[in-house]
């Protein structure tokens, strides 16, 4: 049965990370009956997500696709990542919608990313339906939130039927929604008001049914089966399986293809359909050159879309083949060629993403840190071997002068330890914006600062303030690239040969500062095996084992007690390395290491 196309509805569903998207959509597709009761999603959470390090980071990271029936109409939903990392993503599929829900968290109010979406938003002229979410929170301020949504969309309307939008109060994770904000939250309610919005507020797809079809490609999908899905919007006409149709490529040329099979989302799976029409969205398989961005057209008229135009990279890396006396144990993967493949694919797919090829290792660049933290951990967990260097600043030059972005940082924190934040941005050259007090004893902080100054900040503040900060950014334009920031992490241990690291030289290393490594642990020489408590690196030996004597005394035959080793994360990892330094990673393992191993040559280089 072909859908009529008054009857659909497109929408993404956009937030700052952690307000509650992926939670809302969950109950939407519950209450949808998409699932049978009998069916494991039923009682799954973040069902959305099914990535394994979207599940373990609790955060969305690539856009998905998904639609419920609701009576006659059809609701395509598209869940975006709320991180600014991932703001690539968001950019590409809201030209797949025609509105908007705007979940905000009823007690933390807008934050950066809420601004960066809604920005996006409004400018791609979506209807916007704003839903207050978490109004069970002991410290929710509706009334307040109210406001600052007033504020920030009267800051962001492109024109002013954008001002006059819908408002909703919400429990996503039980699936509650209401028009008023209820006197008690533990009313019986379900997602009623929110499927009726959708269809009342969001307009149908602005459709031309009589013209050749048309559709611009907005993300890729793959399957061993199937091969590649092409999945876009139809922007006009329709299609049926064994069409031929015309690929419009980002270079102008224009490759023929035929499409083999027409699918359409239902909850997490996707069916088979003889036809898709203008407004629906579709996935295509047979078009196995489509890359994002590009359109899939009438062979006979083969018209291109605008392509989509994505925000610059903000940090660039180094990624290279491993060359540590290690290489090749831990990783099924690790030549330059296979390292290079690998990039290849992910940059049909992540389209935030640069790279380029440096001779034997790439530069790759991309929207922040967790972004290319993010990349790294999947090829590690793929079998890919290799080593990073540390994250640089991606500057350009306008009007002949060299500028780097400048991100806006959200800072709150408990009153006790706001002298420790204030001293630390201080040193990296912050500029305070605003600060004030919250009743609940937090303080709001906002600074302006390069986004080169920030990195390795976050593990530092995290540790400072006894894990208790809160702490968001957003690239807000660029500025003149400022002076050199000093070096504000101390020197390092590093290991003075290779071997097994033995508890009675480990003893006396701890002495010298805080280890990254505990007994039994093979290490090669040039390894950073801890952080000197002093300004400069020191060599030291953790191999070396206690000499036996025939000599026996109470004191030397103790037992050795250690201090456990502290274990970094990736992102810890990329924090910590300065500029001579680099990151080995493994399946197995991540190792610090010095980029010249031979102590020698390293001398000479300082």
């Amino acid at each position: 049965m072909t859908q009529d196309p008054a009857k659909i509805r497109n929408i993404a569903i956009i937030a700052h990370v952690d307000h509650g998207k992926t939670t809302l959509v969950d109950g939407l597709l519950k209450q949808s009956h998409t699932f049978r009761d009998n069916q494991a999603e039923m009682s799954q959470e973040l069902i959305m997500d099914s990535g394994d390090q979207e599940r373990e980071r609790g955060i969305t990271i690539t856009a998905k696709v998904t639609a419920v029936q609701h009576g006659d109409y059809r609701i395509n939903i598209i869940d975006t990542p709320g991180h600014a990392d991932f703001s690539g993503e968001v950019e590409r599929t809201l030209n797949m919608a025609d509105g908007c829900l705007l979940i905000v968290d009823a007690q933390e109010g807008p934050m950066p990313q809420t601004k960066f979406v809604l920005e996006r938003a409004l400018e791609a002229e979506l209807t916007p339906i704003v839903i207050i979410n978490k109004i069970d929170k002991p410290g929710a301020r509706i009334a307040e939130v109210e406001d600052e949504l007033a504020d920030l969309f009267l800051e962001l309307a492109v024109h002013e039927d954008q001002l006059h939008y819908p408002v909703y109060y919400a429990i996503g994770r039980e699936g509650k929604a209401w028009t008023v904000a209820p006197a008690n939250a533990e009313d019986a309610a379900d997602l009623s008001p929110v499927f009726d919005a959708i269809i009342d507020k969001i307009p149908a797809p602005q459709v031309k049914m009589d013209k050749p079809f048309q559709m611009l490609v907005t993300a890729l999908a793959w399957d061993n089966y199937k091969g590649k899905y092409a999945i876009g919007r139809i922007t006009r006409g329709h299609i049926t399986a064994g069409t031929q149709v015309a690929l419009c490529k980002k270079d102008g040329s224009i490759a023929k293809a035929k499409v083999e099979l027409v699918f359409m989302s239902q909850g997490v799976s996707k069916y088979e359909v003889d036809e898709g029409v203008a407004g629906d969205i579709v996935q295509l398989t047979g078009v196995g050159e489509a890359q994002i961005g590009e359109t899939i057209a009438d062979a006979a008229n083969p018209e291109a879309l605008p392509t989509i135009e994505v925000e610059a990279p903000t940090l660039r890396i180094y990624l290279g083949p491993n060359t540590s006396p290690f290489k090749g144990r831990e990783g099924e993967f690790n030549t330059s060629r296979q390292i290079s493949q690998r990039l290849q694919k992910e940059l049909e797919t992540n389209v935030g993403l640069q790279v380029e090829d440096n001779g034997i290792g790439f530069t790759v660049a991309g929207r922040g840190e967790l972004h290319l933290g993010v990349l790294i951990e999947t090829m590690r967990r793929e079998g890919y071997e290799f080593e990073v260097g540390r994250p640089q600043v991606v500057t350009h030059i306008e009007n002949s002068v060299e500028v780097e972005p400048v991100e806006e940082v959200i800072v709150e924190v408990p009153a006790e330890h706001v002298g420790t934040v204030q001293m630390e941005f201080g040193q990296r050259k912050a500029t305070l914006k605003e600060q004030f007090a919250s009743p609940k004893g937090v303080t709001k902080l906002v600074y302006e600062m390069p986004t080169r100054a920030m990195l390795g900040m976050r593990n530092i503040l995290l540790t400072n303030t006894k894990g208790t900060i809160v702490m968001n950014s957003l690239v807000r334009g660029y500025a003149p690239l400022g002076q050199a920031l000093e070096q504000l992490r101390n020197g390092v241990l590093i290991a003075y040969e290779t071997g097994t690291t033995m508890p009675y030289s480990l003893e006396s290393a701890e002495d010298r500062g805080t280890l990254f490594v505990g007994p039994a642990v093979e290490v090669y020489a040039g390894q950073i095996i801890g952080l000197n408590t002093r300004r400069e690196d020191m060599e030291i030996n953790v191999c070396k084992a206690k000499h036996l004597t025939n000599m026996r005394s109470k004191s030397s035959d103790g037992v050795v007690q250690l201090t456990p080793a502290t274990v970094f994360s990736l992102e810890q990892c990329l924090d910590f390395i300065e500029n001579d330094e680099l990151l080995e990673v493994t399946p197995k393992n991540l190792r610090l290491r010095k980029r010249e191993l031979d102590p020698n040559k390293r001398k000479r280089k300082n």
